[in-house]
């Protein structure tokens, strides 16, 4: 069954054929090692940096230097650690409703998918909520609940949520005709029974997909709505309010819209090359149209690239 090679193609390899593994998927292997490492800095690199929030007036606007590695901002804090310490809330702010929002998402899919009674309601809530564009109704709901870590993370969740439940719902009433649930439906297995033990299995592989994506969504929807202020109020910092605090002095410092609006481009970038890695690993769909993709590029260029040889043998003067 399709799901079940999903599944397994997601388990390490035998030690003998772990480096060929690893070479055949090494845009994975480095994305997500990327991303860990920045986990790992911004997890343990507080604990030995300078206090953010820790005003310096005499030091305002410095220049990176090797005391700081960023300069200071307007209020003389050091910007690394504001740099840092800000990526601890976003990406852990991301994470989290990511995690809140495909679990739910996941829950209503699958209930919607395999409990045809239900799929009407639950599908018109899902679809109410996919009638606004995401960044409009966080905002809504952000002015509505006040600006705050609590308020986006709810209205961030409530935005990806419908999603990731129709994408699920989706592949649980492809599974829901398959010859294996039926066989299971003849043996008198019930129905939740059935749910848990072979349609969440052959799920699992997009739901890890979906939260990779959502986890990248989720970081610039973060961004634009602290830049307008309607996410994480400073002095706490997160890589959107620095950029907000930081267009004031442009021309003076830069490295103050620069370096978070790197940090989110490069967690952002990361994070979508691995669930595009992760789709094409997980997914034989996506694999076979990418297979596809890249026989067309190469029949494409073949001509081009004969018409060039055959110029090449007749020489200059032909």
């Amino acid at each position: 069954m399709s799901g079940e090679r999903a599944a397994d193609r997601l388990e390490m390899p035998a030690p003998a054929a772990r480096g060929r593994w690893l070479r055949s998927h090494a845009t994975l292997v480095v994305s997500l090692g990327a991303l860990s490492v920045i986990v790992l800095a911004i997890l343990l690199l507080p604990l030995v940096l300078p206090d953010p929030n820790l005003p310096d007036p005499i030091n305002r606007l410095l220049p990176p230097s090797a005391a700081h590695w960023l300069g200071t901002d307007n209020y003389g804090r050091d910007v690394w650690s504001r740099l840092v310490s800000g990526g601890r809330v976003s990406l852990g702010l991301a994470a989290a409703v990511t995690v809140a929002a495909t679990i739910v998402g996941s829950l209503v899919g699958l209930v919607s998918g395999f409990f045809r009674p239900l799929d009407a309601v639950l599908m018109r809530l899902m679809d109410a909520g996919l009638a606004f564009p995401g960044i409009v109704l966080a905002m809504a709901l952000a002015i509505v609940m006040g600006a705050g870590a609590w308020s986006e993370f709810i209205a961030l969740t409530v935005i990806f949520t419908p999603t990731t439940a129709r994408v699920v719902r989706s592949r649980v009433l492809s599974l829901a005709t398959r010859d294996f649930i039926a066989a299971a439906r003849a043996s008198g297995m019930g129905s939740w029974k059935i749910l848990v033990k072979h349609v969440i299995p052959h799920t699992l592989p997009l739901i890890m997909v979906q939260l990779v994506i959502k986890a990248a969504l989720a970081m610039l929807i973060d961004g634009g709505l602290s830049y307008l202020g309607l996410g994480v109020a400073p002095p706490t910092p997160t890589w959107g309010n620095m950029i907000a605090e930081g267009r004031a002095f442009m021309t003076l410092a830069p490295q103050l819209i620069i370096a978070p609006g790197l940090a989110i481009v490069l967690c952002v970038a990361l994070l979508n090359i691995a669930g595009d890695e992760l789709r094409l690993l997980v997914d034989p769909d996506a694999r076979t149209l990418h297979a596809l993709e890249r026989l067309r590029s190469r029949v494409r260029r073949e001509p081009r690239a004969r018409r060039s040889s055959e110029a090449a043998a007749r020489g200059p003067g032909s």
